[in-house]
């Protein structure tokens, strides 16, 4: 089985191939004819169901095979429900699929709950659903594995993920604790349903990741792996810490932070802020080895997991999302200005980083308050909204205004993305140093984007900073392909935040 894309890279069918046959001959078990929706293929962690998945940015829809039966016509676990979100696995043991939601009825779990159904023989829905660990406002489910006896859940609350297991003889629960103020945790790879260890992943943005077993029986922990650090790494010489910013409507917005033991806390420091929000995503407190080069040399990063990623929670998102979008803006400023109030830095020292929708908080955030910024990097950046969100012929656009509104339709999107969108709001004034980056062949945010922005910003700025275009000619949206080119294009971003703080590149200028 495999997924074919069409001419607009939209992955839209599932093909089934026999070996030892021509691919002409492969038959298609299932098309997805709503061009706003992508598909995906997948399977249970026991094996024995392939899952394909379709899903827009709000709508999700499961189709299940059985592996044992591979001729078999795919069987729709529960029909698409616009607002209707769900993930699948399997209860091997039980006969029955767990399954991750938002569906609660007649209303909303917002946040997800756990619920079990009955394997589905002919087209299913959601009747016989049963709820298993039911929705808690705030705490947001992220995953949920099956085992015989137990069942791991992944959450998170307030921007920081944690490990709940849930006995499955009595429902009782036990947390997975994790000590430093902030830090990431994943679930690793477990093949095995009748284990009674859970395997997960841990890191923070001072401590390399770390693989460990967890008996759920005795509740003890063994390390497995330690990610090597070739140049070396010692996670004393670091700290990271959580701290929290007041949003203009006095929104708690949390923001991580990594520095050397070394680094002085006295607002001389030079600051990386970095920042997305948008489309429900969260950016981790998870450990790096190239932003070390940054922090040895004395700056501070900092991420601010700001409203429209789901940080804390579905809600978080819902208020930096289409009507409520400019609070992203303004929470990406605020974090911003309590890194200079709490004395870690003053203004002028922050360079800011995003990329995509990360592009746009960038491009907002130097509109809202230039004097706040050094410099500013937008990596394929989103930064002409208004157009292209005005153009129904691209592909990706009817599927994105969802997230943005649609100007077309509706006069009250078309003025509030007027007022955010970064190139409809470049003014006569003075602006921090600019990178902006491109790839010539990127589907999702259009290499004349990033160029015409630049080019008015150009045309517009009182002052003699930087503003400057790097198109990459054979890249797309990701940049280009191979590890070492990302890692130069990373060296390229690094040392443009260095010149403008006006730090030595080693000769290398």
């Amino acid at each position: 089985f495999y997924v074919a894309i069409d001419k607009n890279h939209r992955p839209h069918k599932i093909m089934r191939h026999a070996l030892g046959t021509r691919q002409s001959a492969d038959a298609c078990i299932y098309e997805e004819a709503d061009s706003g929706f992508f598909i995906g293929l997948s399977e249970t962690r026991s094996g024995r169901f392939l899952i394909i998945s379709a899903h827009d940015h709000e709508t999700a829809e499961a189709h299940l095979i059985d592996a044992h039966q591979p001729m078999a016509a795919p069987i729709c676990v529960a029909p698409r429900e616009t607002g209707i979100e769900y993930d699948v696995d399997d209860d091997a043991a039980r006969d029955r699929l767990i399954i991750v939601t938002n569906w609660h009825g007649d209303t909303k779990a917002d946040d997800f709950q756990i619920v079990s159904a009955p394997v589905p023989t002919d087209a299913g829905d959601k009747s016989e659903w049963q709820v298993v660990r039911a929705h808690r406002a705030g705490c947001l489910v992220l995953d949920a594995l099956p085992f015989k006896n137990h069942m791991a859940v992944l959450v998170r609350e307030n921007a920081l993920p944690r490990i709940i297991l849930l006995n499955l003889a009595d429902n009782s629960e036990i947390d997975i604790a994790f000590d430093e103020e902030a830090y990431d945790v994943s679930f690793g790879s477990m093949a095995e349903y009748d284990s009674a260890n859970l395997r997960f992943t841990y890191a923070s943005m001072t401590t390399p990741t770390q693989t460990f077993d967890y008996d759920m029986a005795s509740g003890t922990r063994v390390l497995r792996k330690t990610q090597n650090v070739p140049s070396g790494h010692d996670a004393a010489d670091y700290i990271t810490r959580r701290i929290t910013a007041t949003g203009h409507d006095g929104a708690q917005i949390p923001v991580s932070l990594l520095y050397h033991k070394d680094t002085p806390l006295d607002a001389s420091a030079p600051v990386l802020l970095y920042g997305y929000g948008s489309y429900g995503i969260t950016i981790p407190a998870a450990f790096s080895v190239t932003r070390l080069s940054l922090v040895d040399r004395g700056f501070i990063y900092a991420i601010a997991h700001i409203r429209g990623g789901r940080a804390c929670g579905h809600n978080w998102f819902m208020q930096g999302r289409g009507p409520q979008k400019t609070n992203t803006f303004r929470d990406f400023v605020s974090s911003a200005e309590a890194l200079i109030e709490g004395g870690f830095t003053k203004a002028g020292q922050i360079s800011i980083h995003g990329g995509s929708a990360g592009g746009l908080l960038v491009g907002a955030s130097v509109n809202l308050a230039p004097h706040l910024f050094c410099s500013a990097i937008a990596e394929v950046p989103f930064v002409d909204v208004l157009t292209t969100m005005l153009d129904a012929s691209l592909p990706l656009t009817p599927p994105e205004w969802p997230e943005w509104g649609n100007p077309i339709e509706s006069a009250d999107a078309y003025a509030l993305i007027a007022g955010y969108a970064p190139y409809e709001n470049i003014e006569a004034k003075a602006y921090p140093h600019i990178l902006a980056t491109g790839g010539l062949t990127d589907p999702r945010v259009t290499y004349w984007e990033p160029a015409k922005w630049i080019a008015r910003l150009r045309a517009s700025r009182q002052d003699d900073g930087l503003s400057l275009l790097r198109t990459e000619m054979t890249a797309g949206h990701g940049g280009k392909a191979g590890r070492f080119n990302q890692l130069h294009e990373i060296a390229f971003v690094y040392a443009f935040v260095l010149l403008t703080h006006g730090q030595s590149l080693g000769g290398q200028e």
